[in-house]
């Protein structure tokens, strides 16, 4: 990413995310002793719900932004203390070997562009009998919304500042998440794709999601004031003329593997 997440907006518009991650995280069985590393913990808000299921564990919280990290230290070690740790890395690294009885993870590996890396990496932290369970975007994972900006982008007076536009994202499908799986190492590989189509309630809250969640780093590309504020005016007028207005085609790639 091109700049820092603002992680105090985050944590208040991100209820989406969230609601996503506790289903994932009901799917998930513990024996409550596991050693475990939250890959893309952001502001702990799931971080929190998952270490209170690890009675007898311990975890590491594991994000790239410093500001996330502070705000998930700050809502966390008041209540979890030594069982939690926050480390600063950017996956597809992870500072560990053979640690983790689980890498949990969500909303964070389509923002990874290599991910036969992730998984390698994943795999070398993960102790024999270790278990991957994630979720992130795959698929056609709010392609509407990019058309959106990509019609913005490429209008006056925002062009130039767009140019060399690649995107950022991994939005894989199932059957090349189930190869590279296979090929890090991992066993008992399932992977599924779901869709959470995701309208917010009015201008003023699509308006702030969008902001902090989608398209902060197309605002990065425009020096701040006149410029962004246009730019979301755009991008506003034409998610209020869809059908539905204010959706976002979100689609979420579960993904679950094991190393021998």
């Amino acid at each position: 990413m091109s700049h820092e997440w603002n992680a105090a907006e985050y944590h208040r518009v991100s209820a989406p995310q969230v609601g996503w991650g506790q289903k994932v995280l009901s799917r998930l069985e513990l024996a409550g002793h596991e050693q475990t590393i939250d890959a893309g913990c952001g502001t702990g808000r799931l971080t929190g719900e998952l270490v209170a299921r690890l009675p007898k564990g311990s975890l590491i919280a594991v994000d790239r932004s410093w500001n996330m990290l502070l705000t998930a230290r700050a809502n966390l070690r008041p209540s979890f203390g030594s069982r939690i740790s926050f480390v600063q890395a950017a996956l597809p690294y992870l500072p560990f070997e053979r640690w983790a009885d689980l890498v949990f993870s969500t909303a964070t590996f389509h923002w990874v562009p290599d991910h036969t890396a992730l998984f390698a990496g994943i795999f070398a932290a993960l102790r024999p009998r270790g278990r991957l369970f994630a979720q992130c975007g795959g698929g056609p994972n709010l392609s509407r919304a990019h058309r959106l900006a990509e019609e913005v982008m490429a209008s006056e007076p925002f062009e130039p500042f767009f140019r060399g536009w690649q995107g950022i994202w991994t939005f894989a499908y199932p059957d090349e998440t189930v190869d590279r799986l296979h090929r890090a190492g991992f066993v008992e590989v399932d992977v599924d794709l779901e869709p959470a189509m995701t309208t917010l309630s009015d201008e003023t809250s699509y308006r702030e999601f969008v902001t902090t969640v989608i398209y902060h780093t197309h605002l990065a590309r425009l020096p701040e004031g006149e410029l962004r504020t246009r730019w979301l005016d755009k991008i506003v007028a034409l998610a209020a003329a869809q059908d539905p207005a204010f959706t976002l085609d979100y689609w979420r790639l579960n993904l679950s593997g094991t190393r021998p």
